[in-house]
């Protein structure tokens, strides 16, 4: 999937998601003190919206320009100062290493790569003492769907984190939803 399909998708409705935030989003970082956040792959914004609602300096990331745009067009003027829109694949170019308290990673599809290399570089951009956020559709049966293999689960992640992190959550949990009824969800936190 690259930037046209992205684009093509947003294009092809005047609203694709709900403009809420993500619940998990909304449970795990609730309890967190607001400072540096980075939402990869933030759509039209909803999740990033909230975060600058609660305080939060975000820096919002997608690779498709159709939503960035509609997501700035949904800040209110009250938080537009505490959002950065920007376009960019951080599969391909890491964030600034150690720069965010929250690197909030949503149904973003990071490809198991020899190196983890791309999972690295979102796992680096997390400061001392700041959180990572992964939530994602558990691995269904993998002869029914053998391509969602190819992506990264909790789990996988939390067998890469070293003694420099500490897991809070590694769970699947259910969510409301027509089409997902779960969530996988890792939440851990940096400590030095």
């Amino acid at each position: 999937m690259d930037v046209h399909h992205w684009d093509d998708m947003y294009r092809s409705r005047d609203q694709v998601f709900s403009g809420n935030p993500n619940p998990v989003l909304v449970a795990e970082v609730g309890c967190l003190p607001p400072g540096q956040a980075l939402d990869v792959g933030c759509g039209e914004g909803a999740d990033a919206l909230w975060l600058a609602r609660c305080g939060w300096q975000v820096t919002a990331v997608d690779v498709s320009e159709v939503a960035l745009r509609r997501a700035a067009g949904a800040a209110e003027a009250d938080v537009r100062d505490r959002l950065a829109w920007a376009r960019a694949d951080l599969t391909v170019a890491p964030p600034p290493a150690r720069a965010f308290d929250l690197v909030s990673v949503h149904y973003f599809p990071i490809r198991r790569e020899p190196g983890h290399a791309a999972l690295y570089g979102l796992l680096n951009a997390v400061a001392p003492g700041g959180a990572f956020l992964f939530v994602t559709h558990p691995l269904p049966d993998p002869a029914s769907a053998p391509r969602s293999a190819e992506y990264y689960q909790p789990g996988d992640i939390a067998q890469l984190l070293g003694p420099a992190w500490h897991v809070l959550v590694e769970e699947t949990r259910p969510r409301a939803g027509p089409r997902h009824t779960h969530d996988a969800v890792l939440r851990a936190s940096r400590l030095r």
